[in-house]
């Protein structure tokens, strides 16, 4: 019986955490074959050449396809975007898979799935229907929702919005968010492990921070200054920084972090990349987490630690109660900062409720990829939904 193969494409190091348990869930199936296909910021240098991590882990990758231009400016990324679908249209000739299987939505992930759906290869899209309203993001997610075949989405009120996007509800399935699986499966490590680890010392209190660039806003770097001028009102407080990812600005941003810390080494530390293991681990220890990322919504609250959201990046999506919003204005995050360390809401945090899922949800996509009927897929039809 020919294997079905079931093709994953990652960009990032944070978006293959994410992708870990069902690769290895497809990877175990002996239906199924996995193919590899790295790209983005996996092959940069300047984030550390993270697929070296991918193969440690014990995974084959079959295709290396570049993307990454040496500019972080709009025209950089666009010229990116060329250049990925390029070499994805001769990696995906190559391998010839059944199925594609993209997260998310970044611009590299936007050349892969323009590349496959030009080659009438079958497209399974994971977190679908959200809304970020303050990044480009927002419309690369729903552009690939519409060029996709299978959606899996992350709550019944995202499943709605595929369908409102014209998907058949019959191609859209709500199992939760698989980075949630990382909680329940790995071995975090504890407090006095992440500190020998990172070789850095967490206090009584400690902030995890990780800020990504405000793709539709042209204030990125003022936002990331304001926020370390709230930062300044906590001296007491020890920083772990992660970089930003590869966005317009992204560059400019990691410099002005870079020299923060290098005026605060004594209670702070930027790290290129922690990996999945070394991030929960970090989000267990500190008291805070800070910042503009998703998982500050996604994992944070699982892990019953408060996040400090700050601006528009993730305007739209889906908060637990344990989430605070706040402008990017240094007084305004600093006012957050002190508010959910009051023991008013620090006594809220164990009622947190999960928005994302169980934790359960790589092993039942797993399923659904290696079932789901593939024959005349690519022919969409729109779901015409009447009387709105």
């Amino acid at each position: 019986m020919k294997r079905r193969k079931i093709c994953v494409v990652t960009g990032s190091r944070a978006e293959y955490g994410l992708l870990y348990w069902l690769m290895k869930e497809i990877d175990e199936d002996p239906e199924l074959e996995l193919q590899l296909i790295v790209t983005g910021m996996h092959l940069s240098p300047e984030f550390g050449l993270t697929y070296k991590e991918i193969e440690k882990d014990g995974f084959y990758i079959n295709e290396k396809v570049e993307t990454q231009v040496s500019s972080d400016n709009k025209v950089g990324v666009v010229k990116s975007v060329g250049l990925g679908v390029i070499g994805f249209a001769d990696s995906l000739n190559r391998l010839k898979p059944d199925v594609l299987v993209v997260l998310g939505d970044r611009y590299e992930i936007l050349a892969a799935v323009q590349s496959a759906m030009l080659m009438n290869i079958p497209i399974a899209h994971l977190h679908g229907g959200e809304i970020t309203e303050g990044a480009m993001d927002d419309n690369i997610r729903h552009a690939i929702t519409k060029m996709s075949h299978i959606h899996f989405v992350a709550n019944e009120e995202y499943k709605n919005r595929v369908v409102q996007l014209g998907e058949m509800p019959d191609s859209v399935f709500n199992y939760g968010a698989p980075g949630l699986d990382n909680i329940f499966k790995l071995n975090l490590l504890t407090k006095e492990e992440l500190e020998n680890e990172l070789d850095f010392r967490f206090d009584n209190l400690s902030f995890l921070i990780t800020f990504h660039p405000v793709t539709l806003e042209e204030n990125s770097v003022e936002q990331v200054i304001e926020l370390l001028k709230a930062l300044e009102h906590f001296p007491k407080a020890k920083l772990l920084f992660t970089k930003c990812n590869s966005d317009s600005e992204g560059n400019r941003i990691n410099e002005i972090i870079r020299e923060f810390v290098q005026r605060n080494k004594e209670r702070s530390k930027l790290v290129d990349s922690l990996g999945q293991v070394k991030y929960l681990s970090a989000i267990k220890a500190v008291d805070i987490v800070v910042g503009n990322s998703s998982s500050g919504l996604i994992e944070v609250p699982m892990l019953k630690k408060p996040t400090i959201n700050i601006g528009n990046r993730q305007e739209g999506r889906l908060m637990a109660k344990s989430v605070v919003s706040c402008s990017s204005e240094a007084v305004e995050i600093k006012n957050a900062i002190q508010y959910v360390l009051t023991d008013t809401f620090q006594q809220k945090l164990e009622s947190t409720i999960s928005l994302y899922g169980n934790g359960k949800a790589s092993n039942l996509i797993k399923q659904e990829l290696g079932r789901i009927d593939l024959k005349n897929i690519v022919k969409k039809k729109f779901n015409n939904i009447k009387d709105l």
